[in-house]
């Protein structure tokens, strides 16, 4: 579905000095500066994936979306998306795209949902036999027919989310890219979004996720293309970017005693839940789980323990300190 060979996208910027004389300077020579915020990145995305793209800020995944989306030229390198250049054959492209972005709404926000879906139905060109058919289904799908009315400014965040889904998906989409979907939503209306998500794809609508709500990355991605620096430093799937760090595991600890923040090899403190309740990571490598519960147990007593995989936060927070040296999939 994308295809994506040697990308590349580079700024110039002006410097400008801080001191009078620098200011002065720049008044008669400007210098200029290079910024490579994407560089020479390639992948491939099939039909029906679910791809959580992310990376810290600055790292050049706004960028690349942006060009996939056809709103940025590459300086160089090229992209095949549902088998067209995206920014030399716009018109056709988001003929078949779609886009929800938690921070900017394409709803209007002085009329009723219902009105802005009828203005996608006339941009789109949707007959009115699908229209009437698709908006029943995700009305249905998504629980808003008693919201569609009321003017979008009287709508709940989770609300008009649900409704910019609706906008997204009306012209049923092949593939839809997704920033922030569910930032600002209560737990109930997460769920809902999500669930809604992994329907779609069933469907085999091929999603991209960008979002700094690792949770939705947990409970929806199948994939995970990790971007620094401009450039693709990991691409594989959620339990494989955990075994890149090793054999490590979370162990969350109600002890008699406290545990102190020194720590023997092997392990790192987390987080201090309490005065006795800790989450640590364990490298098994290091430290076997059987001789660490039975040291733990005699030095601090132990009252209850949980063991699960190190949660995404940890994995990703090491994966952005890493160097950004590129690390290809097996």
């Amino acid at each position: 579905m994308i295809e994506v060979n040697e990308l590349s996208k580079k700024y110039y910027t002006f410097e400008r000095g801080h001191t009078m004389r620098e200011v002065i300077k720049t008044l008669v020579h400007r210098p200029m500066k290079e910024i490579c915020a994407v560089d020479r990145i390639s992948f491939k995305i099939e039909q029906g994936e679910m791809v959580a793209f992310l990376g810290p800020n600055g790292a050049g995944k706004s960028t690349t979306l942006k060009m996939l989306t056809g709103v940025l030229h590459p300086t160089s390198g090229e992209v095949r998306s549902l088998g067209l250049v995206p920014w030399k054959q716009r018109r056709e492209y988001v003929r078949r795209i779609g886009a929800v972005f938690g921070q900017k709404s394409q709803l209007i926000w002085d009329i009723p949902p219902s009105d802005a879906f009828y203005m996608n139905k006339a941009i789109y060109s949707i007959s009115d036999k699908d229209y009437a058919e698709t908006l029943d289904e995700l009305v249905e799908l998504l629980q808003v027919g008693d919201v569609m009315r009321k003017p979008t400014r009287q709508l709940s965040l989770g609300e008009r989310m649900k409704c910019e889904f609706i906008m997204a998906m009306l012209h049923r989409p092949e593939l839809v890219f997704l920033d922030e979907p569910t930032i600002g939503l209560d737990m109930i209306a997460k769920e809902n979004i999500r669930s809604f998500i992994r329907s779609m794809n069933k469907r085999k609508v091929t999603f991209i996720l960008t979002t700094h709500d690792l949770e939705d990355v947990e409970l929806l991605a199948e994939r995970v293309m990790v971007i620094n620096h401009g450039q693709i430093v990991v691409d594989d799937s959620l339990n494989g970017l955990r075994n890149r760090l090793g054999n490590k595991k979370s162990v969350r600890l109600t002890t008699e005693q406290p545990v102190p923040d020194s720590l023997p090899a092997g392990l790192k403190l987390l987080e201090r839940i309490g005065p006795l309740e800790v989450e640590l990571e364990i490298d098994t490598s290091a430290l076997a789980l059987k001789p660490f519960i039975s040291q733990f147990n005699e030095s601090y007593g132990i009252i209850d323990m949980a063991i699960e995989a190190l949660p995404i936060e940890a994995v990703m927070k090491q994966l952005y300190e890493q160097s950004h040296t590129p690390v290809h999939s097996v």
